[in-house]
């Protein structure tokens, strides 16, 4: 595990490994528990404590992907089979999925755009904690994350929300790196 001050290091080479090149052996509970844990720490206006992370391993998890599969398949149109296969690659090959949801609380106090970005942050410290325990991560939404039957297969509760599906593994083949925004382009300082 990385000490604190790897951190910018580990920022610096912080990349998405694809779903499809996840694979075993599957992290132990104990670092699967750490790693949501250190998810957990993160910028949370009011103490609201707005998310929770569902984990899916092992059987369970290989039943949901199956049934997201066989739910995608039943849609109107049914997609072409092109499709379902990347469907299967998606969902059924990463050991392990966090799947980070946001369940807003007092908007009276706090508005719910800082409370969805609470929990957004919530999957980014996935990712990293995941790349500090020498895992691969990536965070993935796609129509599961925006579908009513999903939510309630999941057993999500009026007002919950599905923020990410966060699949975890060993990448089982280098990972490219991609092209990164050209800093200038991005960043300014204010002048008056």
């Amino acid at each position: 595990m990385n000490e604190p001050d790897q951190v910018p290091g580990l920022l610096e080479r912080r990349r998405s490994t694809p779903s499809r090149l996840l694979g075993g052996p599957a992290p132990d509970i104990e670092t699967l528990e750490r790693v949501a844990r250190t998810a957990l720490r993160v910028p949370d206006h009011g103490k609201l404590q707005p998310w929770r992370i569902l984990l899916l391993r092992g059987a369970p998890r290989q039943a949901f992907g199956e049934w997201l599969l066989a739910r995608r398949a039943a849609q109107q149109p049914p997609p072409a089979e092109a499709v379902i296969d990347k469907e299967r690659q998606k969902m059924t090959t990463a050991p392990v999925i966090f799947v980070v949801i946001s369940r807003i609380g007092d908007t009276d106090r706090i508005p719910e755009l800082e409370q969805i970005l609470s929990g957004g942050c919530v999957c980014f410290s996935l990712l990293l904690a995941a790349e500090a325990e020498g895992l691969g991560a990536q965070w993935l939404t796609g129509w599961p994350a925006y579908d009513e039957g999903v939510a309630a297969h999941l057993g999500l509760s009026a007002g919950e929300r599905i923020l990410g599906f966060i699949h975890v593994g060993h990448a089982q083949e280098e990972v490219p790196e991609r092209v990164r925004p050209e800093f200038a382009e991005h960043f300014q300082e204010w002048q008056t």
